[in-house]
């Protein structure tokens, strides 16, 4: 699994509409609202890496209320859920 971190920046207005759009989307896995430079965060979980850019560029900026965007990419997952289910972190 491919995830990425998308931070957005939309109509003040319309935080809650947008937030919805998105979580809509196929491949948004999780949107929330945040504090900060940035009105909202989605995750993004694709099976292939190609597919992050399907959802950035193709899927996310048609809903409207988006002003802008910022993308990162995740290399790893480090979460309490992968511990507990017995993956060790430091193999290679």
């Amino acid at each position: 699994m491919n995830t990425a971190i998308v931070q957005v920046r939309c109509s003040r207005d319309l935080i809650p509409e947008t937030a919805e759009a998105m979580a809509a989307l196929e491949g948004v896995a999780e949107v929330y609202s945040v504090s900060g430079d940035w009105d909202l965060i989605a995750i993004v979980k694709v099976k292939a890496y190609d597919d992050i850019a399907r959802v950035v560029t193709e899927r996310l900026v048609k809903v409207p209320g988006i002003m802008r965007t910022h993308t990162i990419s995740a290399f790893r997952v480090y979460s309490k859920a992968d511990r507990e289910a017995g993956l060790n972190f430091g193999e290679r």
